[in-house]
Parts: structure tokens; C-alpha cells; sequence
């Protein structure tokens, strides 16, 4: 038996930090505890000399995108096997533990699963994502969770024959034989290049296709487009500026923004019995920091002072007057006071920042 509820998993094709996914990243948090813990992971781009910055884009886009949940936003430095910075250091990825969602993104799909596959980190996020935790993939994040992954690099830089290589197959141990492709309708190579299909153009992809086993699922996920997954509620929702497109058994069905549909169509998904596949000492610890969170979160919030009530209406009068600067400083004035304003469609809500 299983008492926990999968987290929301949210697949970008690309534009992490672009407006086209806001609504992907406020789906994800709208799901999560107040004042959530965001974790990003260095994996896929630990390769780069710069594989902080690039997960530094993504904090500071969320820390804005995200303000009104004023989430805790940290990197986790996990970059290379056999380092210091190793993804099965346990003092690097011991925030994953804590973490109510996880973001991987952009870098290089093939380097993602040598460095996290049979990983520490790898075993964290599967077991945080079973409990609960939203788990947000991007680019060559999505590549690397599939049954089967394109090397993109290989292929469209270095020249390599067309092959698959064996992704991590994160979606296997809910049953669904899924391989992911973002950038599906790439167009930066102009008229001279067809860069569609994750860059290695469609006749290229079309050849890929057919060396998959009869029993696959692809995703293609056109750029700046999203695709959450609902494991529990057995839904899948499009957002963003494009389609999502199902291949199954030579078939095609696109699914433009703002459609849902039936996860069926792409497989009937199994939870699994809780802790299956994961070590017992990862199962363990990721159990005690879950209890650690359950017991914070039923702590008993006081009630805002009578100063903090008569800030909040000064501010609901200057937002009717579209006073926004008189409305930005009550804000931070209510927050010195340790409640975070977070305005709804039904009005003005107060969130105790403990």
C-alpha cells in the first residue's frame, strides 16, 4: 500500500525562464505547501563551466514568477560523479529531502543520465516525487527521465549515426513507457536547417521512430509548451504558446494549449507500493523528512495583529485606486511584520511566514 499521492510533473520543451511558461510554473506551485522549497539541480548542465549561472537564471526567474508563494529557492550544486560536486555526495543533495518541488532544465540529455542514473540524488528525486513533491523537467531534462533519449549532441554537433540511448526511465516505475522530445517544432534553423524534433530535423527523427519497440510512447513538445501530469487524477494539461503531440503506434494526435486529456491515452499508470525500487536507507531518511515537514506544516499560525488588518485594507484601497507603489510598500510593510500578502481573484490572502 501506498499513502502517499504522486506529485504533479511538469514537462517544458523549452523556455524555462521565459513568460510562455509562467503558467506551467504557477500550475506546479499552486499545488504545493505554503512557502514551498524549490530545488534546483545542476545535473544536466554540470558539464559547463557556468552550471551555476544557469540554474541561477532559473532561481531568479521563479523568485519573481513565484512571488506570491514566497518559495525558499536553492541549487543544488550535484554536477559530476567521482567530484566533490558528485550527484551521491550526500551533503550536496541533502536538500533534495526537504525540497516540495524539483527543477532540472537545460544541458546535455546523454551527460544527465551517465551522471544521475543508480545516483543518490536520482533515488531522492523518485522517492520526494512519490511522496508528493512536484517534479518540473525542462529541455534536456525531459530527454534524460525518458525510456529512450536522443543524443542530440552526438547527432546534430559531432555527426554521429542516428541511435536511441537508454534514458533513465523515470516514468517506467509508474508503468509508462514514455520517451520525451522537447523542441518539437524548432524552427531556429530558419529555411536552410530543419532544426525541428529537438534539432535533428524531422526526416532524421522520422528514421528514429522506427527503431523504437512497438510498446513506446513519444511526447513531442513544441517549444515554449508544456505538458503537467496528473498521475492521481489520470490527466494530462497543455499550456503555453503551442501543441503537444502523442505518438503511439504510428499515430498521431496533437493536442493544442489549453486541452486536456485522458493520461490513458498514453498508458494506465500503476503507483507503486511505497518505497518500491528505492534503497531503504534513502526511503528511510526521505520518510523522516517528511514527517519533519508534516509536523512544521500543522504547527497553528497566530492571527495577524490588528496593525497588520489595518495595513491590509490601506492596501486594498490603494489597489482600488491603482495607487501600485502605495500598494508595493504596504506589501513589504505587512511583511516586516511576518505575513506575506498574496492577492487572489477573491480578494487580499494572508500567509504566516513563520
Amino acid at each position: 500500500m501506498n499513502p502517499f499521492t504522486p506529485g504533479i510533473i511538469v514537462l517544458l520543451g523549452s523556455g524555462e525562464t521565459l513568460a510562455s511558461s509562467g503558467k506551467a510554473h504557477e500550475f506546479a506551485a499552486r499545488r504545493l505547501p505554503q512557502n514551498p522549497m524549490i530545488a534546483i539541480l545542476e545535473t544536466p548542465a554540470g558539464f559547463e563551466l557556468n552550471s551555476d549561472l544557469v540554474a541561477g537564471k532559473i532561481k531568479d526567474f521563479l523568485a519573481v514568477r513565484l512571488t506570491n508563494y514566497s518559495p525558499e529557492i536553492i541549487q543544488v550544486p550535484a554536477r559530476k560523479k567521482d567530484t566533490h560536486l558528485s550527484p551521491d555526495a550526500p551533503e550536496i543533495v541533502a536538500p533534495l529531502y526537504l525540497a516540495d518541488e524539483i527543477l532540472l532544465g537545460p544541458g546535455s540529455p546523454t551527460y544527465a543520465v551517465r551522471q544521475l542514473q543508480n545516483s543518490l540524488a536520482y533515488e531522492i528525486v523518485s522517492a520526494r516525487t512519490q511522496m508528493g513533491a512536484a517534479l518540473v523537467l525542462s529541455s534536456a531534462a525531459t530527454l534524460a527521465f525518458g525510456r529512450f533519449t536522443i543524443p542530440v549532441y552526438e547527432i546534430f554537433k559531432v555527426g554521429e549515426d542516428i541511435h536511441w540511448k537508454e534514458g533513465l526511465d523515470f516514468f517506467g516505475r509508474y508503468h509508462l513507457p514514455l520517451s520525451i522530445v522537447p523542441h518539437w517544432n524548432n524552427n531556429d534553423g530558419g529555411d536552410d536547417l530543419d532544426t525541428s524534433r529537438c534539432y535533428i530535423g524531422k526526416s532524421r527523427f522520422d528514421a528514429l521512430y522506427q527503431r523504437l519497440p512497438d510498446d513506446a510512447v513519444v511526447l513531442g513538445i513544441d517549444d515554449h509548451t508544456s505538458l503537467a501530469i496528473d498521475l492521481q487524477q489520470k490527466v494530462c494539461t497543455v499550456m503555453g504558446n503551442g501543441t503537444v503531440t502523442v505518438l503511439i503506434a504510428g499515430s498521431e494526435t496533437t493536442f493544442d494549449s489549453g486541452r486536456t486529456f485522458d493520461l490513458a491515452l498514453i498508458g494506465e499508470p500503476v503507483i507503486p507500493p511505497a518505497g518500491e525500487g528505492i534503497s531503504p536507507a534513502v526511503w528511510a531518511q526521505a520518510l523522516a523528512a517528511q514527517q519533519q515537514k508534516i509536523d512544521q506544516a500543522s504547527q497553528t499560525p497566530p492571527h495577524p495583529s490588528q496593525e497588520v488588518v489595518d495595513l491590509m485594507n490601506q492596501r486594498d484601497t490603494a489597489r482600488l485606486e491603482k495607487d501600485w507603489a502605495q500598494s508595493d510598500r504596504l506589501r513589504d510593510e505587512i511583511k516586516a511584520y511576518g505575513w506575506q500578502v498574496n492577492d487572489t481573484p477573491e480578494g487580499q490572502e494572508l500567509l504566516w511566514l513563520g
